[in-house]
């Protein structure tokens, strides 16, 4: 079961706003190949995927791509996947995660008046929700709300990716 909009988030004709997940890097992700991997992230969040771009021959990638995804039920998890691109078989799984997006709705509505650039406004700790390798903060940062992460990998052996969220209304 879902949890309910982020008090004072109102859906107006199915938009809640946009979230833009800068992909920053992977951090030890597991070898599929002889090599090391080549891996790419895919993002879900309802009907929506998007994908990054795929790294050759690397466990510990740097992408800094930007995707931006459509919000329209804030009350649903950003779904995180990565995958060993391959050329002559079925691209194999190397981790997922989840990704509460709550904490970053929460603030949306918040007086902005008295906020200097960079103010830490909601701090996040790792639990079994968010996947988070360790405490996340969300802050004001040039007129914006961001949310920077390092989230675990599950059902992989080892893995992290570095992430930032940003809420655009």
């Amino acid at each position: 079961m879902r949890p309910p909009l982020a008090e004072g988030l109102s859906v107006m004709d199915g938009l809640a706003g946009l979230l833009k997940v800068r992909v920053v890097r992977g951090i030890n992700l597991a070898y599929r190949d002889a090599r090391g991997s080549d891996p790419y992230v895919v993002l879900r969040l309802g009907k929506k995927k998007l994908k990054t771009s795929v790294k050759k021959r690397s466990v510990n990638p740097i992408w800094h791509e930007e995707l931006t995804l459509t919000v329209t039920d804030p009350g649903q998890p950003l779904k995180l996947e990565v995958f060993d691109k391959d050329t002559f078989s079925r691209d194999d799984p190397m981790g997922d995660a989840e990704i509460d997006v709550a904490p970053l709705m929460e603030v949306v509505h918040m007086n902005l008046d008295e906020l200097k650039n960079g103010a830490i406004i909601k701090s996040v700790r790792p639990n079994t929700r968010n996947c988070l390798a360790d405490e996340s903060h969300v802050c004001w940062r040039n007129g914006r709300f961001v949310q920077d992460m390092i989230l675990r990998l599950k059902n992989v052996e080892s893995g992290e990716i570095q992430l930032q969220l940003q809420w655009n209304r």
